[in-house]
């Protein structure tokens, strides 16, 4: 399976060069995000290798029609999705399975200290997780930022 080609995302309007892969596993209900980098945006290309996530992505720049706005898509090791969030947007995700491998391109280095959240259940954006029986989330991602205090 050919999973990214330069050429083909170019002709579709991705013009970006990745610099980074990232990997990681979570289990069922974990609730990572939303975030974004602050100074250093990165462009991110996600895809699940394992089990099943809903993957989020918010616009947060603030010339864009869409600003506020959300999209939501279930990606799978089954359905073999991807999704390209572009710099400017915060990225959140729900693992549905028992247990999902994620892997992501991104188009600017990771700056730990560049890191900004927003709350995952923001009632202005107003993103429609699916339900699960428990919500696993981080210490961090439970006091991110309301959408009107970013």
């Amino acid at each position: 399976m050919e999973t990214y080609n330069y050429k083909e995302f170019k002709e579709r309007g991705i013009n970006v060069n990745f610099v980074q892969d990232n990997q990681s596993k979570s289990k069922k209900g974990v609730l990572r995000g939303l975030h974004y980098q602050k100074k250093h945006p990165q462009g991110k290309l996600f895809r699940v290798i394992k089990g099943e996530v809903f993957d989020v992505a918010v616009d947060l720049r603030k010339e864009s029609k869409t600003y506020g706005k959300w999209v939501g898509v279930i990606l799978s090791e089954n359905n073999k999705k991807q999704l390209y969030i572009p710099k400017g947007f915060a990225h959140g995700f729900l693992v549905l399975s028992e247990s999902a491998e994620f892997v992501y391109k991104c188009d600017e280095f990771y700056h730990p200290e560049d890191e900004g959240g927003l709350i995952w259940n923001d009632v202005i954006i107003g993103i429609g997780w699916p339900k699960v029986d428990e919500i696993i989330l981080s210490e961090k991602d439970k006091v991110n930022p309301k959408f009107e205090d970013l």
